[in-house]
């Protein structure tokens, strides 16, 4: 038997007023997920635990069967152990976004979603300007990067909110607040002289482009505990294809293969096709391989309905089709979100989002779409997520 799990990451949602009270999934149109439905267990499953953050982090873990409340330590942590960068015991990681703040507000929490090769330069120009035998930089993809502090473990303690939260707002009360704060807004300050002088913003404001204006740095963490495998848990060698630095390091840490397919991006100029034809030849060696799509999740961020819907309905031609060509008898899949991303609020909410389990020993339970309310009126719900993984491969 093997097993495939697509996780479109945020493509749940809410009803959207200006287009007639759909969510972006009833919006989608998914021939191939409305085909799967109508043969598939179709539920709600609760992937964030009460109490913890609607993060990717947090949910994605609980999709892969591990219980956050057990294993969760923060989402940048994950993110440096798929960058190889260590964490010792006096030392701190935070994620490190390249903003844009523009009359005081937050105008891009991604600086106009930078290159990596733009942002590779801005992070080495942090280094030789901000870095210490304390504080170092690590470049990552885009906009994503982390920034270890070693020393001041009471910058956890600070209180810091994702510059995706607060879109146009302004910035001076969201920045990091409470016992342990300074030292990052400290860092944080410092970096807007250094940018804005540098040739990388210079040239990018010349195009008309978004500038990346100074670093806001938020989900601290410490080291994470060392997690059973996902073959000493559930018995199967697995694989996985994301285009973004967290899922690869969630893969890590539960030692399955990373699969690096040429194409595989975090954004709407993803290769669909060929991120599939990749995940369903890596089956001839594994047994398990998880696709992880995250298109929708930046769309919803970005408060782009029509994106967002472009994308799933990518997932839905270019991925679901050919997994759907599978032998129905020889695969159990799982297809859902991690979490949802609300166009209203764009931004992760904790609620419960749809999942459906097709494939070999599978029954239809009344669904006729993958969508939020097709999967509440099935009336089969999974209250705590990481049981999910062990409905699908029981």
């Amino acid at each position: 038997m093997k097993y495939c799990v697509v996780i479109i990451d945020g493509a749940a949602g809410w009803s959207l007023l200006q287009r007639g009270g759909k969510t972006c999934l009833e919006l989608a149109k998914t021939p191939n997920l409305d085909a799967m439905a109508s043969e598939a267990t179709i539920g709600l499953v609760r992937t964030v635990p009460p109490g913890m953050e609607p993060s990717s982090a947090c949910a994605c873990m609980s999709l892969l069967g591990y219980d956050p409340k057990v294993y969760y330590r923060g989402r940048s942590a994950i993110e440096a152990r798929s960058m190889g960068i260590p964490i010792e015991r006096d030392e701190v990681v935070f994620r490190c976004n390249l903003v844009a703040v523009r009359d005081g507000k937050m105008w891009s929490y991604s600086s106009g979603y930078i290159s990596t090769e733009e942002a590779k330069q801005l992070v080495a120009s942090l280094n030789e300007n901000l870095g210490s035998d304390e504080v170092h930089f690590y470049p990552g993809v885009s906009y994503r990067h982390i920034c270890k502090i070693k020393g001041h473990k009471d910058t956890l303690t600070a209180a810091c909110t994702p510059p995706h939260d607060i879109p146009d707002k302004p910035v001076a009360e969201f920045l990091p607040h409470g016992a342990g704060s300074s030292f990052l807004k400290d860092l944080m300050e410092r970096s807007k002289s250094m940018l804005r002088r540098h040739p990388v913003n210079e040239a990018r404001r010349s195009r008309g482009d978004i500038p990346a204006t100074m670093i806001w740095l938020f989900w601290g963490s410490e080291r994470i505990p060392d997690m059973p495998s996902f073959k000493e848990a559930y018995g199967l060698d697995a694989a996985l294809t994301s285009g973004v630095d967290l899922l690869q390091g969630l893969a890590k840490m539960m030692r399955m293969e990373v699969l690096n397919i040429p194409g595989v991006t975090d954004g709407l100029d993803n290769d669909y096709a060929a991120q599939a034809k990749g995940a369903l030849e890596a089956l001839k060696e594994c047994d398990l391989v998880v696709i992880h799509v995250e298109a929708p999740d930046e769309a919803a961020h970005a408060g782009a309905i029509d994106d967002k819907i472009e994308a799933i309905q990518e997932v839905d031609g270019k991925i679901v089709s050919r997994i759907r060509k599978w032998d129905k008898d020889a695969i159990r899949v799982l297809v859902m979100p991690d979490h949802a991303t609300p166009i209203q609020v764009r931004t992760h909410t904790d609620e419960p989002v749809p999942f459906m389990l097709w494939g070999k020993g599978f029954k239809a339970n009344g669904a006729k779409r993958f969508t939020e309310a097709e999967a509440k009126g099935t009336g089969f719900f999974i209250d705590a997520g990481y049981n999910i993984m062990g409905k699908l491969i029981r």
